[in-house]
This record gives structure tokens, sequence and C-alpha cells, in this order.
């Protein structure tokens, strides 16, 4: 999900996991397998060493996803469960109306690092977020989908989400 540009909302609670996140893959994790290398190179010839190999793809991975939370926790802005008034905002539990088709999408509005079972997570800046930050509940609006489809949908709901 790294986002290049931009504030990442997040809340107290969602910025502290993340934290504790990248505290424990610099720390416990980073050291695991470091050990995991050192103890394959000691099995010899590197070139046909899978545990070795599966080692380092691990650290690639491990040190790729140290960068994103480094980032992320650089760019986050941390605020409080915002106010229950109906309008919809970073950390609001959003259900829309899709309006052509008699559907109905209950989501989060915030980083998708948060996301939790069974909530779906849309970020302010995708065309969803974009198109309804700062509407109210009963507005009607419509975005232009990835696939280029002008969607309509109606706000039925804006609750802050408490974790």
């Amino acid at each position: 999900m790294t986002q290049s540009t931009g504030t990442i909302w997040l809340t107290q609670d969602a910025y502290d996991k993340l934290q504790a996140e990248l505290e424990d893959l610099k720390g416990p994790k980073r050291q695991e397998i470091v050990d995991k290398i050192s103890e394959a190179r000691d099995e010899g010839d590197l070139k046909e060493n899978s545990g070795y190999h599966a080692a380092r793809d691990e650290q690639g991975k491990l040190e790729g996803r140290i960068r994103q939370l480094t980032e992320m926790l650089r760019r986050a802005e941390v605020g409080e469960t915002p106010a229950d008034d109906g309008v919809v905002e970073p950390g609001m539990k959003v259900t829309i109306h899709f309006t052509d088709f008699d559907d109905e999408e209950t989501f989060l509005l915030g980083a998708r690092e948060i996301e939790e079972e069974g909530l779906t997570v849309y970020s302010p800046q995708s065309a969803l977020g974009a198109a309804i930050n700062g509407k109210k509940v009963g507005d009607k609006v419509s975005y232009e989908a990835p696939n280029g489809k002008q969607i309509n949908i109606e706000i039925t709901e804006a609750k802050p989400h408490v974790a």
C-alpha cells in the first residue's frame, strides 16, 4: 500500500501497533534471519545452498517491510477518533449504497495497515476515499472506478471506528 506522498492518518492504537512491529522486525526478527544466513553460510557451497538463498530472500522482504514501516510512521498523523457528526473523514466506518445496482458496502476510511478482520480499508487517496472525504450522511456522489466506469453512491452511515 505504500503511498509515495502525503500524510497517513492513524489512531494512536494503530500507530503503536505499527511501531511495535517495526521494533520487532529491527530487533529479534532481523537477528533471527542473520543467524539463519550465518548457519547456512557455514554449510559450505552457497551456489546450491537453498537454505542460504531462502534466508536471503526472507532478509530482503524483512528489510523492505522495515523501510515501508519507517516511511509510514514518519508520515503518520496520529489523531483522535473523529467526532460522531456524520461527516466522512479518516477514522470513520462508512456505509455506502451503490445506487446503480442496489448494493451496500461498509468499510473503514484510513490507512490500509489498520485493516481488521472482516473490514475493508480504503485510503482517503483512493478514488472512492477522495470522493467521499468531507461529505455527509445522505450525500450522493459519483466517482470514477479504476476500470473507468462511473460509480454512483449514497453515504448512508458514517460513525467513528473504535478498534
